[in-house]
């Protein structure tokens, strides 16, 4: 089966001609040869004006992500009736993202050019019934749609008819306008559901008056430049990217003319270029924003060619250096080739090559990272350093649609992970290391605090993960609320710090018969009994309720291999193989004692 990114090339600058082209053949290769992606996704895009070309950009760019979209684009300014009407293509379509797309000439209508028809008190009054509209129209997408919505707010006008006195009025005009955005922001503030995009903000990185092509917009009523069409529809991919669980997790970092300037084996402590001077504040504000990512949860590591103490030697001692040796998960400082070096920071942090976003000043080593490991993102930094900061802060790929605790932590919790590494290794007995962590488990019921974190758990953890099965928020919180269901989260804490909730069972109760419907536990705890303690509460919790029988699911897939075994390994008895699972059953006559060494906190 042919790769649809094998007939694009995500290499080279395209023109728009050039992705109306690329996705008609797309369409046309889908059609007539089996074509498949990693991912797909339904995107339905409402309107109120022509938008001709933002389906066949998303179609290229998502291909070229390995994301195969389909697509249901309203009619012509009919998103009001696709909206309100519950027997609608639009719901029957069932999109996994809906984008809302209302522009500002439409909103405000014949008052766009006569805006001073209208009293203050009027434009109070019409800012009042537009949020009030607008929120009762995405809430009909709530009732009859779970899926995730994009809702642009309003490019705000740069003309006035009172010109420079448009400031000096009680709510003029422009401030209205304004007032709409930051109303519609505040009552979605705390929806998961609903994400307002700021449109205003693209319009003004583009430049306001270079947004509509004028000539366009009368011909075809288009207020979009087809020219900036592909910059719109990378905006939308940075929610694109989470909600099918694309982001990346993991920053690595060239050293020399990349973290600092210049070379600190030539150039000494003294020499290299980091501070506050004309040729060092680049790479120093750098590291400010790096510092920033880091504390959101972003990992970090380093991939350096170059002698180990002299870089420990810059980050101990050096006055301007933002970046401490703590905040780096996996330093690979060696004389080994980039690609090695790649592979052994995705081992030791326990990750996928696909996670990782590599960032180094050399443009021989970035190709050769792009050739080998192509699951590798490889940002092409430009050679001046003055522009290193605005090409870092333009990756996409570490938005997120809700960041829960865990995210914060986790830069934090990966470099701990370094200090556990240093102990195992001077231990030749695994369980005399276990003593050692000082573990602890907390398992919690569901609750509104833990369940998205749950959600996320289910869609981004493969290697020890039974069945896979990947749930929705709704989802969860439709399970925690059954009494038909036991849905519980794990936390795990030991001496070197709190690893945040890294694991979730979910078990369906079907009378004297319980069934492990989801077992998962995040790869960085993975292989130090946390597993079979999560196993030993859900037996306790099986007897308490006069369970005869724990039935247990194995669903095979690329990722999972550590997970085949655990079944059989912990007393349940094979019971048959079907089409692509197999059956195991764990008789609870028998004993199943949690492990001594592990300290367990149940919140029920």
């Amino acid at each position: 089966m042919r790769k649809i990114k094998e007939l694009i090339s995500t290499k080279e600058s395209k023109s728009i001609a050039d992705y109306f082209r690329l996705s008609r053949l797309i369409e046309q290769e889908s059609k007539e040869w089996k074509l498949s992606c990693d991912k797909t996704i339904k995107i339905s895009i409402q309107s109120s004006f022509t938008i001709n070309g933002i389906k066949e950009v998303l179609l290229v760019k998502c291909c070229e992500l390995d994301i195969f979209p389909e697509f249901y684009i309203g009619d012509y300014n009919q998103y009001f009736q696709e909206i309100l009407n519950a027997d609608s293509a639009l719901y029957k379509f069932a999109p996994d993202i809906i984008i809302v797309f209302i522009d500002t000439m439409t909103v405000w209508g014949e008052q766009y050019f006569l805006p001073y028809n209208m009293s203050d008190k009027e434009r109070k009054v019409w800012v009042c019934e537009k949020v009030n509209e607008t929120q009762s129209l995405i809430q009909k997408i709530k009732y009859h749609s779970s899926t995730k919505v994009l809702l642009h707010n309003f490019e705000v006008p740069l003309h006035s008819p009172l010109g420079i006195l448009e400031n000096k009025q009680e709510f003029g005009f422009i401030e209205a306008t304004e007032e709409l955005n930051s109303s519609l922001r505040r009552v979605f503030k705390s929806d998961n559901q609903i994400f307002v995009f700021d449109y205003n903000s693209f319009c003004s990185s583009i430049g306001k008056k270079d947004i509509i092509d004028y000539k366009m917009y009368y011909l075809g009523d288009m207020k979009l430049d087809l020219r900036h069409i592909p910059e719109l529809v990378d905006e939308y991919l940075s929610y694109i990217k989470p909600i099918l669980y694309l982001t990346k997790k993991c920053i690595v970092l060239d050293l020399d003319n990349t973290l600092w300037g210049g070379v600190i084996g030539e150039d000494g402590l003294e020499g290299i270029k980091l501070g506050p001077t004309s040729e060092g504040r680049p790479f120093q504000e750098c590291q400010r924003y790096l510092l920033s990512l880091f504390n959101r949860g972003v990992i970090l590591a380093v991939n350096s060619k170059n002698n180990f103490d002299d870089v420990l030697k810059v980050f101990n001692e050096h006055p301007y250096m933002i970046l401490k040796e703590k905040h780096f998960s996996s330093m690979q400082i060696n004389w080994d080739d980039k690609i090695s070096n790649m592979k052994a920071i995705a081992e030791d942090i326990n990750i996928g090559l696909e996670s990782l976003v590599f960032i180094d000043d050399d443009k021989l080593n970035r190709e050769m990272v792009k050739d080998a490991l192509p699951e590798v993102f490889v940002v092409d930094l430009p050679e001046d350093p003055s522009l290193y900061l605005r090409t870092i802060m333009g990756i996409n790929d570490f938005n997120m649609l809700q960041i829960t605790e865990e995210d914060k932590k986790k830069g934090e919790m990966y470099a701990a992970q370094k200090s556990r590494q240093e102990i195992r290794k001077k231990m030749t007995d695994i369980t005399e290391y276990l003593r050692k962590l000082e573990t602890v488990v907390q398992i919690e019921k569901a609750n509104q605090f833990t369940i998205p974190r749950i959600a996320q758990l289910t869609q981004k953890t493969n290697q020890f993960n039974v069945t896979t099965k990947r749930y929705l928020e709704e989802d969860i919180k439709q399970y925690a609320n059954s009494n038909k269901f036991l849905v519980v989260s794990v936390k795990v804490d030991d001496k070197f710090g709190d690893n945040g909730i890294t694991g979730v069972v979910i078990v369906i109760k079907e009378n004297v018969t319980w069934r492990i419907d989801t077992f998962l536990l995040s790869c960085r705890v993975l292989g130090r009994k946390v597993e079979e303690t999560m196993l030993a509460y859900v037996i306790e919790h099986a007897k308490k309720e006069n369970v005869k029988t724990i039935i247990g699911e194995f669903i095979q897939t690329k990722k999972n291999q550590p997970a085949k075994e655990f079944y059989k390994n912990n007393g349940f008895d094979f019971i048959k193989q079907e089409t692509k699972k197999e059956i195991w059953e764990f008789d609870l006559r028998k004993d199943y004692p949690y492990l001594d060494f592990i300290l367990v906190i149940r919140k029920d």
